[in-house]
């Protein structure tokens, strides 16, 4: 159910991408409960000039590097488990990719179960 929209500056690899898909399918599937096959991801590549973060923001220190990463999901996780969530995104693209953890932007949409519709027309949660 989780809709993750990836947003990266352009110029990376076809294995960077992946790598990144994979690490934060892996980060739902072992901290918020995703179930094996849901998944759901759109990467996008921007040219530098079009991606306009903050450098300095809260004294996060961010580089020309930072990746921003919006997850649309069910309402219902508990702090904890988002907590658990943003700190493994940010070490597997540390430990998996090289990125700076400074570099790792996440934010989570929580929405109700009855605003999807996973095809056929039909709200199939609702």
């Amino acid at each position: 159910m989780p809709l993750a929209r990836i947003d990266i500056p352009q110029g990376k690899s076809k294995t960077f991408r992946d790598t990144l898909g994979d690490v934060v399918y892996q980060a739902m599937r072992t901290t918020i409960n995703v179930p094996e096959g849901d998944r759901f991801q759109i990467i996008n590549e921007h040219r530098r000039e079009n991606l306009h973060i903050d450098p300095d923001y809260l004294g996060i220190a961010r580089s020309a590097d930072c990746i921003l990463i919006q997850i649309t999901l069910n309402e219902g996780r508990t702090l904890e488990q988002k907590k658990a969530f943003y700190l493994a995104i940010a070490d597997g693209c540390c430990e998996r990719l090289g990125m700076r953890r400074e570099d790792v932007f996440v934010n989570l949409v929580e929405v109700k179960r009855e605003n999807w519709s996973f095809g056929n027309g039909i709200a199939q949660y609702a």
